[in-house]
């Protein structure tokens, strides 16, 4: 009698789940559809909508700002500046209302940078979402912060006697484009967001970058009352002419060559910046 051997053949090796999920998700994410990508922006941004419903602080700069502001600077050198508060407050609003939603926009690279720096992001990898809906979202929900500042502002310069010659009409194109070129400039925060270590250096360098573009314009004081020195760049700085643009269609409701321009540097902004965002966000993402 023969005795029989039967040999088993070694177990093939499993792939672990946690590998598995972030693989399927890729593979989804490389054939999400343009549809399919648009939802999930939406989506991501309702997700920022809730984070300011749960942490309302961060409506801070967007809603006491501007009032602060505006009461400070109106009965501060409203008096020394135009002779009354009356007259100062069509070169004032404008002016506020420009300062507090750019500077409104430095959030988006700061919070981007948390999101990052918590682990956020990595969680959103094993999802089957297009990989440019975080940022893509993050960016939509923060159109809602600077279209607030813009209420507020003009709210605030109406009860304070501000009548824009520019009409409802005018007023509304102001605020439009006033969003338009935030929304452009956080293009640029949003790298900063992506490429630096730090939420807290990202809004440091910010503030440096724009605090002094911010107060050298034309945004609070007329531009003949500084020195020459000062006057050439001042008359260069691309706020004062979004400055010159908003005060165009709020007080007089005139579309003119500031406007323009306001425009065509929006555009030129998220050229440039949008592709070397979303190219460093894919290499972190």
């Amino acid at each position: 009698m023969t005795a029989t051997t039967t040999s088993t053949a070694p177990p093939r090796p499993t792939r672990p789940a946690t590998q598995a999920v972030p693989r399927r998700a890729a593979e989804a994410s490389n054939t999400v559809s343009l549809r399919q990508t648009l939802a999930h922006t939406r989506t991501m941004a309702y997700r920022g909508l809730l984070k300011f419903k749960h942490n309302p602080e961060q409506f801070f700069d967007v809603v006491v700002q501007p009032i602060i502001f505006t009461l400070m600077f109106t009965y501060i050198f409203g008096g020394a500046i135009s002779g009354a508060v009356d007259d100062y407050l069509p070169l004032v609003i404008p002016g506020i209302l420009v300062q507090t939603v750019i500077t409104a926009s430095i959030v988006t690279g700061t919070q981007l940078r948390e999101d990052m720096d918590k682990g956020v992001f990595d969680r959103f990898k094993s999802l089957p979402i297009a990989r440019i809906a975080p940022l893509s979202g993050a960016l939509s929900a923060d159109v809602v912060r600077y279209t607030l500042a813009t209420v507020i502002t003009f709210i605030v310069g109406l009860i304070m006697g501000y009548r824009p010659g520019g009409g409802v009409l005018g007023v509304v194109a102001a605020g439009v484009l006033v969003i338009v070129c935030a929304w452009a400039i956080s293009w640029i925060f949003a790298f900063m967001g992506v490429v630096m270590n730090k939420a807290s250096t990202v809004q440091g360098v910010s503030m440096i970058v724009l605090f002094p573009l911010t107060f050298m314009s034309n945004a609070f004081v007329p531009v003949e009352t500084m020195p020459g020195w000062l006057q050439g760049f001042v008359k260069v700085n691309p706020v004062s002419h979004l400055v010159s643009a908003v005060r165009e269609l709020a007080n007089n409701g005139h579309v003119g060559m500031e406007v323009a321009w306001a425009l065509i540097a929006a555009a030129v902004v998220v050229l440039v910046m949008a592709p070397i965002t979303v190219r460093a966000y894919m290499r972190k993402a």
